[in-house]
C-alpha cells in the first residue's frame, strides 16, 4: 500500500526527532535488541493508531524490526507531525496521516489502515475498534486481538464487552501499572502545561487554575499546576475523587462556581459538555480554556461560538471568542488535546514505559489469542514488573529483594 503523507522531503528533521527520543527510551531499546533477533511478529500485520510523533514512530520501528508489517495512522488531526511521518515512511513503515487533516480525511486514513487487513491492532481512543465493530465488520475475522492506549478507549471497549458485542480480545494497556501511574500522571501533567505555556506565553504562578476531573490525568495536571505556583481548584462528580482532591490540598467546588473565579480551565474527564453555555457567561474576560481529554467535546465549542459576537485566531493554537458584552474568552488548540496539538506530547522517558506495555500487550495477544475470550483484559502484573525492572536498571537504580524467609512470611 502506498503511504499518504504531507511531503517526503520533510523526512530529515523527522529522522533527527526519532533519533533524539531513542536516546531516552532504554526499555524500548532493550526490547528492540532482543526481539529484532527472534522476530516474534514475523507474518503478522500490525495497525497502529496513536498520536504520530517521534516516540510513536520509534515504537512502530521496533515492531517492524521484530518482524511485523506495520501501518500507522494518527489518532488526532492536530497531533501528527508531518516530518516524523515522512521519516517513518523512509524507514519502511506505511503511514496514512497528515497534520490538520479534515474529519473526512481522518476517517479515510483509519479505513486505509483497516484495508491493510491487520491481524493485530493498537488503538488510541477506540476509533479503529469502533469502525471495525460498525462499518468494517468484514475485516474482523482476521484480527487476533487489540491493545488500547487510553482511558477513553478502554471505557468504549468495556461498553462493547458489557453489551456482548466485543468481537476479539483486547488488552487494556492503559490500565497497566507502568502506564497509568506514569503516563497519565507525570506524562499528562508535564506535557499539558508545556502545551498551555507554549501556546499562550503567559505565567501560571498566581493564577486560579480549574482542573475538571481528578482521575490520574487530573491528578498529574493539578500537581504540576501547583508546582508552577497556581491556585488549584478541582471540579468532580465522583465523591471519592473529590475527597482525595481535598486531602491533596486543593479547593473543590462545582463548575458553575469555579467558572466565576478561574483564569485557566483544563478539562481531563473523558466526558462531554464539561464546560458549556451555562458556564461561559460566568467567566471573567481573559479566561483560557484548554482540554487534555481525548476528544474535543469536553468544552462545548458550538455553544461558545453561538454566544460570541466574533471568533478569530490571535496566536498559533489560540482562538479569541469575543462575547457580546465585550469579554474575551480564549480557546486553545481548537479544544483538542493541548499537550499534543500545541506541544510534543509526553516526555520520551514516560512513553518508554507506555510503549513497552504496548509491545508486551500485543505479544501477549499473539501468543495467547486462542485461549482468550472476547473480553477486555489487564496485562499480567509480572510483565509490568519486568518493564519496571528494566527501567530501573537503565537509570542505575538498585532496590532490595525479598529473602526466601520473607517470601514465606508473605505467603508468596
Amino acid at each position: 500500500m502506498e503511504s499518504i503523507i504531507r511531503d517526503i522531503k520533510l523526512a530529515p528533521s523527522g529522522h533527527d526527532k526519532i533519533n533524539w527520543v531513542k536516546n531516552f527510551m532504554p526499555v524500548l531499546s532493550s526490547i528492540e535488541r532482543e526481539f529484532s533477533k527472534s522476530k516474534p511478529f514475523a507474518g503478522q500485520k500490525l495497525s497502529i493508531t496513536i498520536h504520530l510523533e517521534a516516540k510513536t514512530a520509534y515504537m512502530a520501528e521496533v515492531f517492524k524490526n521484530a518482524g511485523a508489517e506495520v501501518v500507522v495512522t494518527g489518532s488526532n488531526p492536530l497531533s501528527t507531525q508531518d516530518d516524523v511521518a515522512a521519516a517513518l515512511v523512509e524507514r519502511g513503515v506505511t503511514v496514512f496521516a497528515t497534520h490538520g487533516c479534515t474529519d473526512e480525511e481522518y476517517t479515510k486514513y483509519l479505513n486505509k489502515a483497516i484495508d491493510f487487513e491487520p491481524t493485530l491492532v493498537i488503538d488510541d481512543g477506540g476509533d479503529v475498534v469502533d469502525l471495525l465493530h460498525t462499518k468494517r465488520r468484514e475485516a474482523i475475522s482476521k484480527i487476533l486481538g487489540a491493545s488500547e492506549e487510553t482511558t477513553t478507549g478502554v471505557n468504549r471497549l468495556r461498553g462493547l464487552e458489557n453489551r456482548g458485542e466485543l468481537s476479539f480480545p483486547v488488552i487494556a494497556a492503559n490500565d497497566a501499572y507502568c502506564k497509568y501511574l506514569f503516563d497519565n500522571r507525570y506524562g499528562t501533567g508535564q506535557s499539558t502545561w508545556e502545551g498551555i505555556m507554549r501556546a499562550t506565553n503567559l505565567v501560571v504562578a498566581g493564577k486560579n487554575v480549574v482542573i475538571a476531573g481528578y482521575g490520574w490525568c487530573g491528578k498529574g495536571a493539578a500537581m504540576r499546576a501547583k508546582g508552577l505556583g497556581a491556585n488549584v481548584i478541582v471540579t468532580e462528580v465522583d465523591p471519592i475523587k473529590a475527597i482525595e482532591a481535598v486531602f491533596d490540598g486543593f479547593r473543590v467546588m462545582p463548575m458553575n462556581e469555579a467558572a466565576k473565579v478561574g483564569d485557566i480551565f483544563l478539562t481531563v474527564t473523558g466526558n462531554k459538555d464539561v464546560i458549556t453555555g451555562e458556564h461561559f457567561p460566568l467567566m471573567k474576560s481573559g479566561a483560557i480554556l484548554a482540554n487534555a481529554g481525548h476528544f474535543d467535546v469536553e468544552i462545548n465549542i458550538p455553544q461558545l461560538e453561538s454566544q460570541s459576537a466574533g471568533r478569530k485566531t490571535v496566536r498559533t493554537n489560540v482562538e479569541e471568542f469575543l462575547q457580546k458584552d465585550g469579554r474575551k474568552i480564549y480557546l486553545l488548540a481548537q479544544g483538542r488535546l493541548v499537550n499534543l496539538a500545541s506541544g510534543d506530547g509526553h516526555p520520551a522517558e514516560i512513553m518508554d514505559l507506555s510503549f513497552a506495555v504496548q509491545f508486551f500487550s500485543v505479544a501477549h495477544i499473539l501468543h495467547n489469542h486462542e485461549k482468550l475470550a472476547n473480553k477486555v483484559y489487564l496485562i499480567p502484573n509480572e510483565i509490568s514488573t519486568q518493564i519496571a525492572e528494566i527501567k530501573l536498571q537503565s537509570i542505575g537504580v538498585d532496590i532490595d529483594t525479598l529473602t526466601e524467609e520473607q517470601k514465606k512470611y508473605l505467603n508468596l
